[in-house]
């Protein structure tokens, strides 16, 4: 069961690094820092976009407006870290 916990919370750490790159690469982006001709630059945020787009878009429709802060990354962490810690909790000391 240690096993178990310990795959998901790696799980959870490289999605989170993967949302943490999407948001600093459409900000990077955003403010023509990087140039999304670079093949590589377009490759890692294209693939970036792809995994955590699925999990932000239904956050992102529950949300209210902010006038252009996308603050749902954000919830999205909070509710990967609580999941997380609810699993350790009820699982591996139950």
């Amino acid at each position: 069961m240690v096993a178990l916990a310990n795959l998901i919370n790696a799980v959870v750490n490289i999605f989170i690094f993967i949302l943490i790159v999407q948001v600093i690469m459409s900000w990077l982006i955003a403010f023509n820092i990087v140039n999304t001709r670079n093949r590589f630059v377009y490759m890692v945020a294209d693939v970036a976009y792809k995994i955590t787009e699925p999990v932000l878009r239904p956050i992102r429709r529950i949300l209210p407006n902010f006038g252009g802060i996308d603050l749902s990354p954000v919830v999205l962490i909070l509710l990967l870290y609580f999941i997380r810690d609810l699993f350790f909790e009820y699982v591996i000391f139950a």
